[in-house]
């Protein structure tokens, strides 16, 4: 017998009441869009013989036949492949396994089209990290280039890392006609434990470690195949397709290049198959992204202190699908979601250990079950998010699912709602003369939560890294970092200045970041202020801080404010910005229309946000 609905949490109703009548007519003109092009029979009725033949040129004569007869439906591949990335790595085997299970089903399915993979891993702190906001944008053109051929009945997207899955989601919602599951690779094993990582990065930004010790650091920590396992964008991606139902159930966290890994990803063939128009159950992408669907996201990025990245990212992804979030929406059910697990940077443990102890249908029953998620949505698996409370295991018949654990199988990483870390989910909207901004604070220990000190402006991280070196950081200080908003260099994430300043507050220091920028889903220990909007670009208050400006953070309070009395502040002008050596090289000439495009942080940053 299932379990009955929970009623739901009264801010979680509202905020959702909230968010539909905000996007009332996007979200009906999105949908009338989405009906208009849904079509009863093959998509590919609509091709002319030419076009057809071009299509199927390549397959061989059995999926040719079934093509020609447009009775089975053919499932696009739209992958991010690539054998830098470790989390994209194992889908270089998926093509040939999602073929296989597509035949078995009825099915055909071709590669529909690549889409770029960037590594933030291997950009942070580098010139090449000021494309990885903007690389969402080609990733989400690069699906609808993918899908615009007219051969496919519905999709599955490969994509695990930070801008890959927001992206992929962006671009499929063009096509949200057409049915669309995420098939996951999964994390790799555990490597050096998090906290050993991170006290070796620290003694290395004091100058007590060797290059070489920190590197045979790294390569312990990042080390085979999969998604890094520390809870940043990649994962917290994960966890979202999963509590927004497009994975099939159980499916985020199951290592790659295993047996239930591979099943996962054939059962994932032929359900997508079976929900297309020429299946038995026919269910949209467009049907399962909904209202609720977007506040179950934000609960679950909340409850388990995800990526702050998704302030932007979730935000762009909703108005693809017409409905349109703000700040204002994650910091309210921030209020009433509790942080019900801690994975490192907000704990000790990785994904491995959060998934082993009840993982994401313990999560999910238990959000359920204390009303702060919404269960009668549409799902790639079906009608309600009850299903995500299994999990997959192999049963001497094969792939089944199975209840997830009653109790959590370790309470230092994942709690019941009952007895949560904190009553509140940790990220907060900071507002004041300078401006709107977010900050996470599920890792930052009480006492660091409210700083006031003195002002020391930056226009870029590696200007307080030179600070650092020098001894000039040593005191309490508001470090602020101008000018890295999407306009001015495409807002590249500053988690090269995490060691540094965490160091900084391990000896005794006050000390707070404001930037308007951004910072990594491994945002940690030290407040940060961060996504400041407008940017200082586009006039931004952030442009007017002045060295030795007392600033003060308060995050209880939810407020951000220079000291500065306001006939002084209202007569300042803005700081000049030289942008110039942001424009050229790695590949950054390309993105000048991107850059000179981009909407404020608020509204999703990037280009293609409706």
């Amino acid at each position: 017998m299932s379990a009955p609905i929970q009623r739901i949490n009264p801010i979680v109703s509202e905020v959702t009441a909230r968010i539909r009548d905000r996007s009332r007519r996007h979200r009906s003109e999105y949908l009338a869009r989405m009906k208009a092009e849904t079509a009863s029979a093959s998509t590919r009725s609509r091709l002319s013989c030419g076009n057809l033949a071009h299509g199927f040129a390549a397959s061989i004569p059995a999926d040719k036949d079934a093509l020609k007869s447009l009775r089975w439906p053919n499932l696009a591949i739209v992958t991010a492949y690539n054998d830098m990335l470790s989390a994209h790595q194992p889908f270089e085997s998926y093509p040939g396994l999602i073929r296989i299970a597509a035949r078995e089903a009825g099915a055909t399915a071709q590669v529909a089209g690549g889409v770029p993979a960037m590594c933030d891993g291997v950009t942070q702190g580098q010139s090449g990290m000021e494309l990885s906001l903007f690389s969402r944008d080609v990733i989400a053109m690069s699906t609808g280039i993918a899908l615009s051929h007219g051969m496919f009945d519905g999709t599955l997207c490969l994509g695990v890392c930070d801008k890959i899955v927001p992206g992929l989601l962006i671009g499929a919602l063009a096509f949200g006609h057409l049915p669309t599951i995420f098939v996951p690779a999964g994390p790799m094993t555990s490597g050096l434990a998090n906290k050993e990582k991170g006290r070796i990065r620290q003694l290395f930004a004091e100058g007590k470690a060797t290059r070489e010790a920190l590197l045979q650091c790294e390569a312990d920590s990042y080390h085979s195949a999969g998604t890094c396992t520390f809870y940043g964008t990649a994962n917290s991606n994960q966890m979202l397709m999963e509590v927004m139902g497009l994975h099939m159930p159980g499916s985020a966290f199951v290592n790659p290049n295993t047996p239930l890994r591979d099943l996962l990803t054939a059962a994932a063939t032929r359900r997508a198959a079976k929900i297309t128009a020429l299946g038995e159950e026919h269910v949209p992408l467009a049907a399962v992204v909904s209202e609720e669907t977007v506040v179950n996201a934000i609960v679950g990025l909340l409850a388990t202190g995800g990526s702050t990245n998704h302030t932007l990212h979730l935000v762009a992804m909703a108005r693809a699908a017409g409905i349109v979030i703000d700040w204002n929406d994650f910091s309210e059910l921030s209020e009433a979601v509790p942080l019900l697990a801690r994975i490192y940077p907000n704990g000790s443990a990785d994904v491995n250990h959060f998934h082993a102890a009840g993982g994401m249908g313990f999560l999910i029953r238990e959000l359920l079950q204390a009303g702060l998620m919404h269960e009668d949505v549409q799902t790639v698996a079906g009608r309600g998010l009850r299903a995500y409370t299994q999990e997959p295991w192999l049963s001497p018949e094969g792939l089944a699912w199975r209840d997830a654990p009653v109790q959590s199988g370790d309470t230092s990483v994942l709690r019941p709602a009952s007895d949560p870390f904190s009553a509140d989910g940790g990220l907060k909207l900071l507002r004041g003369n300078l401006g709107r901004s977010m900050i996470k604070v599920s890792a930052v220990k009480s006492e660091h939560r409210v700083v006031e000190a003195p002002a020391r402006v930056f226009d870029s991280q590696d200007d307080v890294i030179s600070a650092f070196k020098t001894g000039e950081l040593a005191r309490d200080v508001v470090v602020v970092v101008r000018h890295q908003g999407p306009r001015a260099n495409g807002m590249p994430e500053l988690h090269k200045l995490t060691p540094a300043l965490t160091s900084l507050q391990s000896k005794g220091f006050k000390i707070a970041l404001i930037t308007d920028g951004r910072m990594s889903g491994a945002s940690g220990a030290v407040p940060a202020a961060i996504h400041v909007t407008p940017e200082c670009l586009s006039g931004g208050p952030l442009g007017k801080i002045r060295d030795g400006d007392v600033v003060r953070l308060d995050s209880f309070a939810g407020t951000l404010d220079a000291h500065v009395p306001s006939a002084v502040w209202d007569q300042r002008t803005h700081a000049a910005a030289d942008v110039s050596g942001n424009s050229h090289g790695v590949g950054r000439e390309l993105f000048k229309l991107f850059r000179a495009n981009a909407a404020e942080a608020e509204q999703g940053g990037g280009v293609c946000v409706p």
